[in-house]
């Protein structure tokens, strides 16, 4: 499961409306969707993107990177779905900006039987946002679990239609914003 997982229905979200890609039905990522997740920088894109619109000099100061790097990442997520181009506008300056907003395609694409990177990039993009919000900020929990391999493959279900669920809810304009980082490994 990916950052924002839940096909491509491209388009902005709009205020209580569930995300366009939310319809469509868990699948396999291909190659390139695999790839295009698997940047901490690009997920955080789509997480920044999630409730508005963001044009890439937005982007790059808010993630106090190069604009030209923050391009070929935004460029790559558009070429997959994961982004989608709103109407191009003029900038203060009248230079030609284009906003774009997550699909919302993410949460439906299944990497996990892929060949893991160095680094897990959804941890990676954990990180990075927690150290932006303030760790005072974050509320944790831990769980120590002894279950058999049928009972462990339940809890993996319910929990992801649980997630599901609740990702696929409309959007509430008032609502509070929150982020969802889960994480599971065997003990040692």
């Amino acid at each position: 499961m990916t950052a924002e997982q839940p096909a491509s229905l491209p388009g902005p979200e709009r205020a209580g409306v569930a995300h366009p890609g939310m319809a469509g039905v868990r699948r396999r990522a291909t190659d390139a969707e695999a790839r295009a997740l698997a940047s901490a920088v690009r997920l955080r894109i789509l997480r920044l993107c999630l409730d508005q619109a963001l044009t890439n000099r937005q982007l790059a100061a808010r993630l106090d990177r190069n604009p030209a790097t923050v391009l070929h990442h935004v460029r790559t997520l558009v070429d997959t779905g994961f982004l989608a181009p709103e109407a191009e506008r003029r900038g203060t300056r009248g230079a030609r900006e284009v906003p774009y907003r997550a699909t919302g395609k993410s949460w439906l694409m299944d990497v996990d039987d892929r060949p893991a990177p160095s680094r897990d990039p959804l941890l990676a993009a954990f990180l990075d946002e927690v150290a932006g919000g303030g760790e005072d900020r974050l509320s944790s929990s831990r769980l120590g679990l002894r279950l058999p391999a049928a009972e462990m493959a339940e809890f993996r279900r319910r929990l992801h239609a649980l997630l599901d669920e609740f990702a696929r809810r409309p959007a509430d304009p008032d609502g509070e914003k929150w982020s969802l980082y889960l994480g599971m490994h065997p003990d040692p």
